[in-house]
């Protein structure tokens, strides 16, 4: 099992930079962030920008991996994102994981005065994006003339991304998906799959329904012609009604349940004041001493 950890863009930089020299310094694998313009009832507290915040979370961090979670095509076109994302993994040296979403139907969705579009609209955008991201983040072949691709979200004209990715053959693509067409791009494009459950579910009900999406996930990869092994499994632990860090019997319980359930990956929200995700930095020290390494006290068992 790999550990994770979400770092909401809420703080500035002096205490930001606390957290997420943190994260490794606890021993997480891998550190997040949301990729939203605000969020649900958060909306009014300060929220900042989050390829920023990775880049300067890249700057003072050398081990641990960083991520978003996730990003989508409400506001974003894949031609200025993939430069975005290649420099990113530039600066951090290959330590980077693109999480990629649908795009939600909240004040992203909204804010720069799309129209409602229906899930059939909103999947059909979603797939244009990730494709679009998955041949610019590979980068031309010298002397191509660029990239270019016409669709019905998105336009290519020889875009140029230039050199050789730090990751090769690019990023890697954590896909959040739960319905069948997008299970499909996991399957296809996905390195890693990630999940929040079912909505509005909550306790038992959601753990019933995480494992009903885990047989979707493998049934897709069947049918696409691949090996269900060969794509990570992320969870979110604080998506079924309870907070994973509100102690470490509630941890130790959430990550006994994802591991049965076959997910190679968890992941946690640091600890806020009040509200969502409000909790104890002393319950995350807590956690985090459970999984360092005793040879090293560095980094997490796998």
């Amino acid at each position: 099992m790999r550990y994770g950890i979400t770092i909401l863009p809420q703080d500035s930089w002096a205490e930001a930079r606390r957290k997420w020299v943190g994260a490794e310094d606890l021993g997480f694998d891998h550190a997040w962030t949301y990729d939203h313009l605000s969020w649900r009832t958060l909306a009014d507290e300060p929220w900042h920008a989050t390829t920023t915040t990775l880049a300067a979370a890249a700057v003072v961090t050398s081990r641990i991996t960083l991520g978003t979670f996730v990003s989508s095509p409400n506001f974003r076109h894949p031609v200025p994102f993939a430069k975005e994302v290649a420099t990113i993994d530039d600066i951090s040296g290959g330590r980077f994981l693109l999480g990629i979403g649908s795009g939600g139907t909240g004040f992203d969705a909204f804010v720069l005065g799309q129209s409602e579009y229906t899930p059939a609209e909103r999947h059909a955008r979603f797939a244009e994006f990730v494709a679009g991201l998955d041949e610019l983040l590979r980068h031309e072949a010298p002397g191509s003339g660029g990239i270019s691709f016409t669709g019905d979200w998105f336009t290519a004209v020889n875009a140029r991304m230039v050199g050789v990715p730090a990751h090769l053959p690019r990023v890697p693509f954590v896909i959040a998906a739960n319905g069948p067409k997008g299970l499909g791009l996991v399957s296809t494009f996905g390195d890693g799959w990630v999940t929040t459950g079912k909505d509005g579910a909550v306790g038992d009900e959601w753990w019933s329904a995480v494992a009903v999406l885990v047989r979707r996930l493998e049934d897709a990869a069947v049918m696409a012609g691949r090996d269900p092994a060969t794509i990570d499994r992320y969870l979110s632990l604080d998506s079924g009604g309870g907070y994973s860090l509100s102690s470490l019997g509630a941890f130790d319980e959430a990550v006994g349940r994802a591991a049965e359930l076959g997910f190679t990956d968890v992941i946690s929200h640091w600890p806020r004041a009040d509200g969502i995700y409000a909790g104890s930095e002393s319950v995350l020290e807590e956690v985090a001493a459970r999984l360092q390494k005793p040879e090293t006290n560095k980094g997490v068992d796998q």
